[in-house]
């Protein structure tokens, strides 16, 4: 991967619907090039996907916590219990393996916090494998980007 293709990356990651002439036109290359370096960038992986960004507002998902989760215990069938019930989650935006103090820490978007109270009642404590959760409610969201700094 060279300078022009991470030029392509950073575009692309601002502006996913982006022509490919005009893509081209900013990273200084004609249309059929760029065309193929995006093509090649999308067949090595490197791009996965095109999404568009939602207002979380604007769809009656305002509201954003972050929950640590304790496993009963750290067998596999333990972790693979709470992992196959969190991919089923659609409001589990994010659900990541820690080390340190927790054993998973997730972000998970809901209406309010009425509706986040019942997401936890109704699915999250239902999971078996789970020993404790802690959530935590954020006051203000200072920076959220999906761009990779490339």
């Amino acid at each position: 991967m060279d300078q022009i293709d991470r030029r392509i990356l950073r575009e692309l990651q601002q502006q996913g619907r982006l022509a490919n002439n005009e893509l081209a036109q900013k990273v200084g290359l004609s249309a059929s090039p760029c065309l193929r370096r995006v093509k090649q960038l999308e067949d090595q992986g490197i791009i996965q996907n095109y999404v568009a960004l939602l207002d979380p507002i604007k769809v009656n998902l305002g509201l954003t916590v972050f929950a640590r989760i304790w496993l009963k215990e750290q067998s596999a069938q333990t972790v693979n219990q709470f992992v196959d019930a969190v991919k089923n989650l659609p409001e589990v935006l994010e659900c990541q393996l820690m080390s340190g103090d927790c054993d998973f820490f997730m972000r998970i978007v809901t209406a309010d916090l009425e509706a986040y109270r019942k997401f936890q009642i109704q699915h999250l404590n239902k999971i078996a494998a789970i020993q404790n959760i802690k959530t935590e409610i954020p006051l203000q969201n200072i920076k959220q980007s999906t761009a990779l700094p490339i």
